[in-house]
């Protein structure tokens, strides 16, 4: 385990980038809208690029599947509790789905600047096998959440499509195509594909920057939403890695992304639902905040 020192010095520059998103927007050279741009370029240019680089290095193994499997129990895990605390709460309609959904979605986006620094980036692909199943239950069961508590009256449907359009997905199957059929890719696509994943840490850290809008509604309420995905999400991470019997990055990897801060998709929702888009931005903001110290620490102790 390296020193706390030389771990902190390593990940420094993400908190830096993340502190000149803030400061970009302060000074209107950026704008909270330009976020969701430099996000899109991650999931649809840079993300493909590290799945298909990263597991061209992996050795596939059946744990590699209990990954995307971890993150779909999880999920329903905290549903659950999520569900059972907050009826205790007694929140209004549209403050209890921001409340459940929130405390189901996880950021992936988030994991990717620290696990692209982590044992060399060695744990990109692996995050991004976890996002497969926190993607799939987000634009299908989450989703179907959000629109059971809006108060908009619609007859939408389950997002199958968005979920099948994701670049990652369709990157992972062609890397899986690519190590099935154990092609070596020639020197000048790697040096492609590195080239388009690494903008990846500074680009997600300076949307998050963007994204950061300190609120304060129903703290308590959102304090409770924060703790069931952060605190209890983490411990259902230690739990599967143990009864999976993970190891080595596997289990870091898991454990890691189960205390991943609430996902900006809760805006997202709240917005195309109509539920309660202050508290959303509350729990958001809180979780993201205790990621920031929560998320190093774990990659540093396991």
């Amino acid at each position: 385990m390296p020193s706390f020192i030389d771990f902190f010095l390593k990940i420094l520059p993400l908190f830096l980038a993340f502190f000149v998103g803030i400061g970009a927007k302060a000074l209107r050279l950026l704008s909270k809208e330009d976020a969701p741009v430099l996000l899109r370029f991650v999931l649809s240019v840079s993300l493909p690029a590290i799945v298909i680089l990263s597991i061209s290095r992996l050795q596939l193994s059946f744990d590699l599947f209990l990954i995307p499997l971890s993150a779909v129990i999880i999920v329903f895990i905290t549903y659950f509790i999520a569900s059972f605390m907050g009826k205790q709460l007694k929140l209004p309609k549209a403050t209890y789905g921001s409340f459940l959904v929130g405390a189901m979605v996880m950021n992936s986006a988030f994991a990717l600047p620290f696990f692209s620094i982590y044992q060399d980036g060695a744990g990109l692909a692996l995050a991004s096998f976890f996002d497969i199943g926190n993607s799939f239950l987000i634009f299908t069961f989450i989703y179907l959440q959000a629109i059971k508590y809006g108060d908009k009256a619609h007859t939408d449907k389950i997002e199958w499509k968005k979920f099948a359009k994701l670049p990652p997905l369709w990157a992972l199957a062609v890397a899986l195509v690519i190590k099935g059929l154990r092609l070596e890719l020639a020197p000048v696509t790697m040096d492609f594909l590195t080239l388009l994943s690494n903008p990846t840490a500074p680009l997600v850290m300076i949307a998050l920057g963007l994204y950061f809008e300190p609120q304060v509604k129903q703290l308590v309420p959102a304090l409770v939403a924060v703790l069931i995905r952060n605190g209890i999400g983490l411990a259902i991470g230690f739990a599967l890695a143990a009864i999976f019997g993970l190891e080595g990055l596997n289990r870091t990897v898991v454990i890691t992304c189960s205390a991943l801060p609430i996902g900006f998709n809760t805006l997202m929702f709240a917005e195309m639902e109509n539920m309660d888009r202050e508290f959303a931005a509350t729990e958001v903001s809180i979780s993201l905040i205790v990621a920031l110290f929560l998320i190093p620490y774990l990659m540093w102790i396991t």
